[in-house]
C-alpha cells in the first residue's frame, strides 16, 4: 500500500522544526491527516501548506506542553478539525548540556516540565480520547539514546527521557485493555537544523568518533520506524527501541 495510513488522524508535537517537521510530513506522506503542535505556529503553517500541497489535509494549533490546559486544548482542536485521535507522536523536548555541579532549580525544572511533564499530559489527552472512543490507538513517545546511557554533561536530560522510557512501559500496560498501544523510540545523534552546526564542528569530532560507523543520523533514518510504530504491528507494545546506529551498545 502506497498509503497506509489513509484515513487516520495523527497528532505530532514539537512539529515545527527537526525530528517532529519530518515525522508529520511521513506520516502525511503515508495518507494520515496530520495535527501540528509546537508554539512556533508560523513554521507550523508553513509545514501545514506543503502537507496541503502533496495532497493531504493538515491543521496546526499552538501548543505549549508546560501548559496543560493548552495541551488540552490543542488535542481537542485538533480533533474538531480532523476527527478522533488515531496516533500521537509525543516529540517535544529540550536538551541544555550542563556539568551536574551548575545545574539550577530552574535548569531542571525547564527540562521535567517539557521532557517528562509534557509528555505525560500530552499522552494522558490522547490516551482519554482515544479510550473514550473504543477504537485503539497508537501513541509513540520519542525518548532518547539517554534514556538507557549516560551522556556527558546531560544529566538532567538523561533523567528526563529515562523517566519517558518508564512512562512507555507503564502506560502500555494499563491502557493494552483498551487497544493502545504505547512505544517509545530512543534516537541517537540525528542532525537536524537546530544541531547540525555543532555536529559537524571540529569540537564534535571527538564525540563523533566514538560512534561505531562515525556518522551522524538523518531525519529519514527513523521513517520506517516511525511509520512501523504509528500503523504496522498490533504486536509490538510497551518497546523502547533504539535507532541510535549502535552506540548504546558500545
Amino acid at each position: 500500500m502506497t498509503q497506509p495510513l489513509k484515513g487516520k488522524v495523527a497528532l505530532v508535537t514539537g512539529a515545527s522544526s527537526g525530528l517532529g517537521y519530518r515525522f508529520a510530513t511521513v506520516l502525511a506522506g503515508a495518507g494520515a491527516k496530520v495535527g501540528l503542535a509546537a508554539r512556533r505556529t508560523d513554521r507550523l503553517e508553513k509545514l501545514a501548506g506543503e502537507i496541503r500541497a502533496a495532497g493531504s489535509e493538515a491543521f496546526a494549533v499552538a501548543m505549549d506542553v508546560h501548559d496543560v490546559a493548552a495541551i488540552r486544548a490543542g488535542v481537542t482542536a485538533v480533533e474538531a478539525a480532523l476527527g478522533p485521535l488515531d496516533i500521537l507522536v509525543n516529540n517535544s523536548g529540550v536538551s541544555t548540556p550542563q556539568k551536574a555541579v551548575d545545574v539550577e532549580e530552574a535548569d531542571y525544572d525547564f527540562m521535567f516540565d517539557t521532557n517528562t511533564k509534557g509528555a505525560f499530559f500530552v499522552a494522558q489527552a490522547a490516551g482519554r480520547s482515544m479510550i473514550r472512543r473504543g477504537q485503539g490507538g497508537r501513541i509513540v513517545n520519542i525518548a532518547s539514546t539517554a534514556a538507557i546511557r549516560t551522556l556527558s554533561q546531560l544529566t538532567v536530560y538523561c533523567m528526563s527521557k529515562a523517566a519517558v522510557a518508564h512512562m512507555t512501559r507503564s502506560l502500555a500496560t494499563e491502557w493494552a485493555r483498551y487497544n493502545v498501544n504505547v512505544n517509545a523510540i530512543c534516537p541517537g545523534y540525528i542532525a537536524t537544523e537546530m544541531n547540525v552546526d555543532y555536529l559537524n564542528s571540529e569540537a564534535s569530532a571527538k564525540l563523533k568518533a566514538m560512534t561505531p560507523k562515525r556518522r551522524w543520523g538523518k531525519p529519514a533514518d527513523l521513517d520506517g520506524l516511525i511509520l512501523l510504530l504509528a500503523g504496522g504491528s498490533d504486536f509490538i507494545n510497551g518497546a523502547i527501541i533504539t535507532a541510535d546506529d549502535g552506540i548504546s551498545v558500545i
